[in-house]
């Protein structure tokens, strides 16, 4: 009995030991084949923190992907943990490990180092301290040596090493040493690092790893080991204000209504003041309810459930803050976007943004600059391709709460994501909300939608045709207007054509232009259907993102898609203004359905096939699908 108690004390201490220790968060990064797997598994290997069955592991794997012979193990194996990275010798994926010394724990993101996998990096950097930064000792500083440094800058990393790594592959040179520092030096001196430290290291044989190496006589700084043990990075969660995003509004019955989430900054304990951010409603704060029991204090990172001592409309997304110290809140944001994207970027084109819970609708309305790699500078340009990096304005659909991400790194980073495809487009951070002059206001009408429709006799819609040119999209609306127009309809064509005349004169057919032109016309289009109109829209809108941003302008039902689907070889035979044999011929740019794609609609509303039947006859249809679907009353 004395000794299980004596054992259960020891165990019990060894967990107090740990739990008192602070976490250091490391990221380490570079260009490809400059030793990051190599230098994580020498650390995890010198430290003796490896058991025998992973040992074990490491000397089969390194019989099979090894590349460092049979004399001695391969490292990298260590952390190279996907397949297809054993077989290519390279990391694509953010590998993490943990280990923890006399000193500190430590958590070590392994980032990849092709330019492709720009957005793991990011990712790796968003929760890190500190950055080690790889240079291959022979061929020095590389492009991504300078986007690693720009991102890790840009995403709040303050602390660096670098890590002059394969010192043994240029015989220990201080000269070589020394002018690569002095290039890093001058590379990020505008950047706002508070620490930079660095070191000679062979990761492949432990020189300055854990131990000062006897091959660098030359060298009286510290090992790799050391200074991450010592340096002190603060602790920025700590110091901010209380931020805790609301995600779960916790009743269980009828007596309790809490709220769940992470506390992202601050501290709070009962009887401190909350509020609501985007509605300035506040109360006390009851209790701190967690699994293992009530608080009387919590901090960044814990998980808890909060009681007030008055009800509150809280929702989930809703961010909890400091009474005294509340966020910002808009509807326009500027901030630094990292594209990460297959697609370019399109300003005008929507994208869901996604800020800690809350989640809205944003479009990037003007892209201010891109960031040149190579020098930093500030460059004109009108979209972004992946992994680019640029400064932009985006106006959102409703109002969010957030911090400037130098001042809190959770409520100032957002992701853009595509709303067809769901995939993450974009990293972002969040540099200032931008302000509507105060004299602008919703002005309040008082006649309805409903009631200019039911003058009319009709439900106001949006007939959206759609389709290639020569598809037959302009025939078919103006003879279906002139249908309307007997029948005692009211109605309005927008032309694609026509409108290109005045409305988007200035816009050309690039991509981007062809995402605003129907960012306006949707726009427009919902103006007209709000006046109770039959709005016919003839234009090609040849994406479906923007097709699809028409449909949320309007209610359920008011958007009618009609797909003109025409197969192209026949449009070009038909080739009404000639434009099909001048892009063909290379004289006519950016022409849909030649060098410019057109995506089809996957359920649109009505089809027509314009090979077989007259434009008379469809538009016969599609009346009879308005009087079926009761908009002509």
């Amino acid at each position: 009995m004395n000794v299980s108690t004596k054992q259960g004390s020891a165990g019990n201490t060894i967990l107090a030991d740990q739990d008192m220790k602070d976490t250091l968060r490391v990221m380490t990064c570079g260009s490809v084949d400059d030793g990051k797997s190599t230098l994580i598994g020498r650390l995890l290997y010198d430290t003796k923190l490896l058991f025998d069955d992973q040992l074990d592991t490491l000397r089969s794997d390194t019989e099979k992907h090894g590349t460092t012979g049979d004399e001695e193990f391969d490292l990298a194996l260590l952390v190279d943990g996907l397949q297809a990275e054993r077989e290519q010798g390279i990391t694509i994926d953010v590998a993490y490990r943990f280990f923890s010394t006399g000193k500190r724990k430590f958590t070590i993101a392994d980032a990849p180092g092709h330019e492709q996998y720009t957005r793991n990096m990011v990712t790796a950097a968003s929760n890190s301290d500190l950055a080690i930064i790889l240079v291959d000792a022979r061929t020095g500083i590389l492009t991504q040596t300078r986007r690693h440094s720009y991102l890790a800058s840009l995403i709040g990393i303050r602390h660096v090493v670098l890590a002059v790594n394969k010192i043994d592959l240029v015989d220990y040179a201080q000269e070589r040493f020394d002018d690569i520092v002095a290039s890093y030096r001058g590379l990020v001196d505008q950047f706002d690092f508070k620490t930079l430290q660095a070191i000679p290291i062979s990761a492949r044989y432990g020189d300055n790893v854990i131990e000062p190496g006897g091959n660098t006589p030359w060298y009286d700084g510290p090992c790799l080991l050391d200074f991450l043990e010592n340096v002190q990075v603060g602790l920025r969660r700590d110091k901010g204000p209380f931020r805790m995003a609301v995600q779960w509004v916790n009743r269980p019955d009828s007596d309790f209504r809490g709220y769940s989430g992470t506390i992202a900054s601050g501290h709070v304990k009962p009887g401190d003041q909350i509020v609501v951010a985007k509605t300035g409603r506040g109360a006390a704060i009851s209790k701190i309810v967690t699994a293992d029991g009530n608080l009387s204090e919590a901090g960044p990172g814990e998980a808890i459930t909060i009681t007030l001592d008055d009800e509150i409309d809280i929702s989930r997304g809703d961010l909890l803050v400091a009474a005294d110290a509340r966020p910002d809140v808009s509807d326009q944001v500027a901030a630094h976007i990292v594209w990460m994207g297959d697609e370019e970027l399109l300003p005008g084109r929507s994208y869901k943004m996604k800020c800690g819970t809350q989640t809205v609708t944003a479009t990037v309305t003007e892209l201010k600059h891109r960031i040149g790699i190579d020098n930093f500078r500030e460059l004109a340009a009108k979209t972004l391709n992946m992994n680019e990096i640029g400064f932009c304005n985006l106006s959102l659909s409703e109002p969010i709460a957030f911090d400037a991400y130098k001042d809190n790194r959770e409520t100032g980073a957002f992701i853009l994501i595509d709303r067809l495809t769901n995939a993450t487009v974009a990293a972002g951070m969040i540099s200032f909300g931008l302000r509507r002059a105060t004299n602008i206001h919703v002005q309040a009408l008082d006649i309805s939608k409903k009631a200019r429709s039911e003058q009319k006799g009709q439900r106001a819609c949006a007939l959206w045709f759609t389709g290639l040119s020569g598809s037959g999209k302009s025939t078919i609306a103006n003879v279906l207007e002139k249908k309307l127009q007997a029948a005692g309809r009211h109605t309005y064509l927008l032309d694609g054509d026509n409108v290109r005349h005045g409305l988007n004169r200035d816009l050309g057919f690039t991509d981007v232009d062809r995402v605003e032109n129907i960012r306006r016309i949707g726009e427009t289009t919902k103006l007209f259907v709000d006046a109770g109109l039959i709005v016919l829209v003839s234009f090609i809108s040849p994406f479906r993102s923007e097709r699809q941003m028409a449909r949320d302008l309007l209610e359920k039902d008011e958007f009618i898609e009609i797909y003109t689907e025409t197969p192209i070889e026949v449009c070009q035979q038909r080739d009404p203004k000639g434009l099909y044999k001048k892009a063909i011929a290379g004289d006519l740019k950016n022409f849909t359905g030649i060098d410019s794609p057109y995506e089809h609609p996957e359920n649109p509303e009505i089809r027509v096939d314009t090979t077989e039947r007259s434009a008379d006859d469809l538009a016969d249809d599609i009346l009879a699908h308005l009087k079926d679907g009761g908009y002509l009353v």
